[in-house]
This record gives structure tokens, C-alpha cells and sequence, in this order.
């Protein structure tokens, strides 16, 4: 199995729409090396802020010498990428990303799951499906 179950969250206009543009988006936005990823929520937009606050009081960020548990986040202007490292909680971490992400308005990638569905928000306080393969 993969070392971690990763989704994200971005702002939803920040992102193309269209799901092969938005796949080629990601794909800009997260082809860091390690040494660049940053974790300041500071460089993020207001609604990133607020999500990042809320979910790593939660899910709280990994320590380097923590070994296989705690949560990486990897966070830019309009996303934060979490990996989760504790298999036992990502039935957790799924229900309280999207959760928080409809709270917040922000975007919803489940970048594990086989079908790598996009969610937006509803304007009604929940996420619709954007786009699935």
C-alpha cells in the first residue's frame, strides 16, 4: 500500500473547472521537490487559513523524527496537500477534510481515491461533484 492517503483542498477560483485542465493545474501546482513545500499557512488565502487552523488541531502536522504517524501538510497560495500516515484514522481525516472544505467554500480533491473525484462548493453550505473519471 501507498505511504499515505493524500487529499487536498483549494480554492475553488484558483482552479480551472474544466476536468483536464484542472488535472494539468494540479499537477503545476504540486510538482515540488521537498525542499520547497512549504507548511506556513501564513502564504495561503483567508479560507485555507481558516480550514488549516481547524483540521490540524485535529489532524496535527507530523514532526520529522515522528516516524509513520501525525499528517504532512504541504501548503501554497491557493492548496493544501495532506498526507495522512495513520492508516487507522483515514476514514477520519476523509470525513473531516470534506467537511471542513464545504465549511470554508474551498475545493475538495481526493487525490487516493481511483476515481479522483473534484467537489466545489455548493454555495449552500455543502460540495457538489465537479468532474470523476
Amino acid at each position: 500500500r501507498p505511504m499515505s492517503y493524500d487529499l487536498m483542498v483549494f480554492a475553488p477560483e484558483a482552479a480551472p473547472a474544466e476536468r483536464a485542465a484542472f488535472l494539468d493545474w494540479y499537477e503545476q501546482q504540486t510538482g515540488w521537490d521537498e525542499d520547497d513545500a512549504g507548511d506556513d499557512p501564513a502564504v495561503a488565502t483567508p479560507a485555507l487559513q481558516a480550514f488549516y487552523a481547524e483540521l490540524a488541531a485535529e489532524f496535527p502536522a507530523a514532526q520529522p523524527e515522528g516516524g509513520e504517524s501525525g499528517t504532512d501538510y504541504m501548503i501554497g497560495p491557493s492548496l493544501i496537500y495532506m498526507s495522512f500516515l495513520d492508516w487507522d484514522k483515514i476514514d477520519e481525516a476523509h470525513g473531516a477534510v470534506f467537511r471542513l472544505a464545504a465549511k470554508h467554500e474551498l475545493g475538495f480533491f481526493d487525490v487516493s481515491s481511483d476515481l479522483a473525484e473534484t467537489w466545489l462548493p455548493d454555495r449552500k453550505g455543502g460540495l457538489r461533484i465537479a468532474h470523476s473519471d
